[in-house]
């Protein structure tokens, strides 16, 4: 990664202010991208345990969930799992095991002309990282089609059978296969300052 925010995890759980008093109820908002709901439904688990009221916001969330580092990262930030980036098709596709030269021409267009390719916008943490890892600077296919969310791309690899796509390991369900890995990349917890007690709690339950 280009910057590491993999700071330790001890003087994570060290720092931050006080714990607040008995019987004071603590509220931190927080927001996920898509590919990192799934870690969204622990953070609401960790709360539940630490007795922490979340509240789900996109505007300047205290803690933020996103696949891959963001190109600008100003913020504290801590890894708190990996994830997987596979293409994945319908089961009845004739899309095979993938070499990278293979992978890499699909999305480019140059593959089966029968394959509806399926991608993400170009802003999605997801895409961004797919780009990295498999297209190097190739631009994806005019012709791919757009899914707005994993879950309709897993629902849309698996029910059109020239379909191909791009999903987190979390997020491949049904009878789609996968036919590649492009490789993993770090979740991130992103926070909107610098770790507090209610924080580290959050994360520290998170990591664990």
């Amino acid at each position: 990664m280009k910057r590491l925010f993999l700071l330790s995890f001890l003087l994570l759980i060290s720092c931050g202010t006080p714990t607040p008093a008995p019987g004071q109820t603590e509220i931190v908002t927080v927001y996920a991208t898509p590919a990192a709901e799934p870690w969204l439904t622990e953070l609401f688990a960790c709360a539940n345990k630490l007795s922490i009221i979340l509240d789900v916001t996109a505007s300047a969330p205290d803690i933020y969930l996103h696949l891959g580092e963001p190109a600008s990262l100003f913020l504290p930030a801590f890894q708190i799992d990996e994830e997987e980036i596979l293409i994945v098709t319908h089961r009845e596709s004739p899309v095979q095991n993938l070499s990278f030269e293979e992978a890499q021409a699909l999305f480019a267009g140059h593959g089966d002309p029968s394959v509806q390719v399926w991608v993400y916008s170009s802003d999605d943490d997801v895409q961004i990282a797919f780009e990295q890892l498999v297209m190097n600077g190739r631009s994806v296919t005019s012709f791919a089609k757009l899914a707005t969310s994993p879950q309709q791309m897993s629902d849309v690899l698996n029910a059109e059978s020239n379909s191909v796509g791009i999903l987190p390991r979390h997020w491949k369900s049904g009878n789609s296969r996968e036919v590649f890995s492009a490789g993993s990349l770090p979740v991130l917890a992103i926070l909107r300052e610098s770790p507090v007690a209610v924080t580290n709690e959050l994360l520290a339950c998170l990591k664990g």
